[in-house]
């Protein structure tokens, strides 16, 4: 798929991030000088590209009240590691789920999932209960929480390059 500059004027001005608006994509829009229903569409072209793989919220969990925000680290059999995953993605408890290359020897695990509570003892209940529940009690896993926060915000790229 080739890039317009309009693609890249719309992709740019995303990464600040919608607006919180009853219309975001109309603000989108007037911001790089499109209409509403072109800004859709040119999203869901670039989306179905792979171009943009998906638009996502960014929560502040402490704001929130929630203090406690473990990384559950998983050693999963690399053949059963997609079913377990997209499993594990569709529990209320996780709210971000990926898959990683081991990094063998010391780094066994291959599926990471994000946990929050309100403490460590809420989230520690909800990661047990979650592996009885999946069938995964028996599996390696490490719970890491985080002891701070860094800066959250969405991916950001540089203006269009000349040479282009």
């Amino acid at each position: 798929m080739d890039l317009s500059d309009r693609d890249y004027a719309l992709v740019t001005a995303l990464c600040g991030g919608l607006p919180l608006t009853p219309r975001p994509f109309l603000a989108l829009a007037h911001a790089v000088g499109m209409e509403e229903d072109d800004v859709i569409a040119r999203l869901h072209s670039l989306s179905t590209a792979g171009i943009i793989r998906r638009l996502g919220v960014i929560v502040r969990h402490r704001e929130l009240g929630y203090r406690a925000n473990a990384m559950v680290v998983w050693d999963i059999p690399d053949h059963a590691v997609e079913d377990v995953g997209q499993r594990l993605g569709s529990c209320p408890e996780v709210t971000l789920c990926y898959r990683r290359p081991r990094r063998l020897p010391d780094w066994p695990y291959n599926l990471f999932t994000m946990v929050h509570g309100r403490d460590r003892t809420e989230v520690t209940g909800m990661i047990a209960a979650m592996a009885e529940r999946e069938g995964l009690r028996n599996h390696r896993r490490e719970t890491l929480f985080s002891t701070r926060r860094f800066k959250q915000c969405g991916a950001h790229y540089g203006q269009r390059q000349a040479a282009e």
